[in-house]
């Protein structure tokens, strides 16, 4: 499979592992990285999403985990060909059992959300049973620094219930960014972001398309550093 081929960085890809996609790279590009030192990354799978955020973020150390060997080895083969290669770590972990005495000032997740199926395409990657969002909210929750944000990027339809996890968990929602697949269409995807600090909604509407197989302008400047595009 093609390399996927950034302006400052490579992801080599595999057919076993979840590919390069929009939801990522929107995640990669809004995430709110710019107080965080210690940044944790659960389910790395190409290692795209703390790439990005490492080259937005020059101070910042990463750990990314994954259940999937295939997705570390894979993950570890494009940190180490990054130019931020130095401040990035990723292991073979499963988050249920994961383990660390370090407290992180930013989670990111691009969390599994498709229920159990047959097809046995990106089993690990997408499916529920791995890592459900009561097991995936209650332990970033304890894993946050005192300031520390947990985002996430989800499909809208369970926006809703994600919210009220997190609110059992004491983690507030602080900003929403509702994504448009296309101009004028229904919202597809939400980035949440939530901390232990409850205070007043940063809500955003973004716009990936303004027509078919045709960037927005909102979509054009926010990958303007990352995305190599054809003139």
């Amino acid at each position: 499979m093609k390399p996927f081929k950034f302006k400052q960085f490579e992801i080599q890809q595999s057919a076993d592992v979840f590919r390069v996609g929009t939801d990522g790279v929107l995640l990669g590009a809004l995430a709110n990285i710019n107080f965080a030192k210690n940044v944790l990354e659960i389910g790395t799978g190409s290692g795209l999403i703390s790439l990005m955020l490492a080259q937005r973020n020059l101070n910042a150390i990463f750990l990314g985990i994954d259940i999937n060997e295939e997705a570390v080895n894979l993950t570890k083969f494009n940190f180490e060909n990054s130019p931020f290669h130095l401040r990035l770590k990723n292991s073979l972990q499963d988050f249920k059992t994961f383990e660390t005495d370090e407290k992180f000032d930013l989670i990111v997740s691009n969390p599994p959300y498709f229920e159990e199926n047959s097809s046995g395409k990106d089993v690990l990657a997408r499916q529920t049973v791995e890592l459900n969002f009561q097991q995936l909210i209650s332990k970033s929750s304890q894993l946050l620094s005192e300031n520390g944000i947990f985002s996430v990027i989800i499909p809208f339809e369970i926006g809703a219930y994600f919210i009220e996890i997190a609110k059992e968990n004491q983690l507030f929602l602080n900003r929403k960014v509702n994504i448009y697949g296309i101009e004028n269409s229904k919202i597809k995807r939400l980035v949440l972001e939530f901390s232990q600090i409850e205070k007043a909604l940063e809500e955003s509407d973004f716009i990936i398309e303004k027509s078919p197989r045709n960037y927005s302008d909102q979509y054009l400047e926010l990958t303007k550093e990352f995305h190599v595009f054809k003139e």
